[in-house]
């Protein structure tokens, strides 16, 4: 087991890394936000991913860390782990036994009529599946039934 306190952010990194290019798993203990007592997972974990890095008005920086995206053999899910919060790991010899979903494939949409007003208008309403009924009417002043 490896406390991560001890170990710097990088050499913490290079393991992780090591363990998704041999498709080792990993166990974490780790500390949800907000909480005063860590769990302990069996992770499998898929990738490694930073978070944007948002710089306030006050010129303090929020955000910039990495989070590990991993299937949890707990749950059997995909789960997202701060960096942050991993207290120590362990990283196994046994392999990986759960099957990551697919990612969704991205869908190009159609494209939008450039020719008509009225089509471009029916358009952007059919993209919005609440309002795909709705039919434009032309507004008289002495309508009755538009007065507050």
């Amino acid at each position: 087991m490896k406390n991560t306190a001890k170990r710097t952010t990088t050499k913490t990194l290079a393991d992780l890394y090591r363990a998704i290019d041999r498709a080792n798993a990993v166990t974490i203990t780790y500390l949800k936000p907000g909480e005063t007592e860590p769990t302990v997972r069996t992770i499998e974990i898929a990738e490694l991913r930073t978070t944007s890095v948002t710089i306030r008005k006050d010129g303090t920086v929020k955000g910039g860390g990495i989070i590990v995206i991993a299937m949890c053999r707990l749950r059997g899910a995909a789960r997202e782990f701060h960096l942050a919060g991993i207290l120590s790991y362990t990283v196994h010899r046994m392999a990986y036994v759960l099957d990551r979903p697919a990612p969704t494939k991205y869908v190009r949409p159609a494209p939008a009529p450039t020719t008509d007003a009225q089509a471009l208008f029916f358009f952007e309403l059919a993209r919005d599946q609440d309002d795909a009924d709705y039919t434009p009417r032309t507004l008289i002043q002495t309508d009755a039934t538009l007065a507050a």
